[in-house]
């Protein structure tokens, strides 16, 4: 089978997150069991849908006939290149996210024995620097694959994520941290930068 160059780029990029990943993943289980879970049948629903749209869909597009029909035309010679641009810059940030949090990382909704609120790096920008990152992979998978299924479906995915897992997220930094939680909202957007404070949250 011959790959294509978009193709061949969609998928060092999908390796070298999944390389990221697995590397922080480990560490973050050596580091031991978590203080408290706020896990859920949702939260794994969703992380399910997430590698649904990030690696099923494009998979079968690339290496099976199955999403053939829903195929278009080669995009402008120009968006693949835009495209892993986009992608090598949600590496970065997806690596500088999980180099700041440390072992205090989970797939799912926890907090470690000893867990501290981050606000360095990347976190100084946005509060959820991997989703961020998540969604600039979305981006350039749309721009890379040109099939109406599989290049929207990790943007339409992470999109409900953030719609559903964030406010979740949000609730338990702030039963944890409290108003120091609430005043880094106030500071920072949650994966786009605020570029003006809001007022201070009782």
């Amino acid at each position: 089978m011959h790959l294509h160059a978009p193709q061949a780029a969609f998928l060092a990029g999908l390796l070298a997150y999944q390389a990221i990943r697995i590397v922080y993943q480990r560490r973050a289980r050596a580091a031991g069991p978590s203080r408290a879970s706020y896990s859920s049948r949702q939260d794994k629903a969703l992380i399910a849908l997430v590698a649904i749209g990030q690696m099923v869909l494009p998979l079968a597009y690339i290496f099976t006939p199955w999403l053939d029909e829903a195929s278009h035309d080669a995009a402008p010679d120009a968006l693949p290149y835009a495209g892993a641009l986009v992608w090598a810059a949600g590496l970065w940030v997806f690596w500088r996210a999980h180099a700041e949090l440390g072992t205090w990382w989970s797939i799912t909704l926890e907090i470690r024995h000893d867990h501290q609120l981050v606000q360095r790096g990347v976190y100084r920008v946005v509060r959820h620097p991997m989703y961020a990152a998540f969604l600039l992979f979305g981006v350039a998978q749309a721009l890379l694959l040109p099939n109406a299924i599989a290049g929207p479906a990790a943007l339409v995915a992470v999109a409900i994520l953030c719609i559903v897992r964030i406010p979740r997220e949000e609730a338990m930094m702030c039963d944890v941290f409290g108003q120091a939680y609430r005043d880094y909202m106030r500071s920072t957007g949650a994966v786009i930068p605020r570029l003006v404070p809001r007022r201070r949250i009782a």
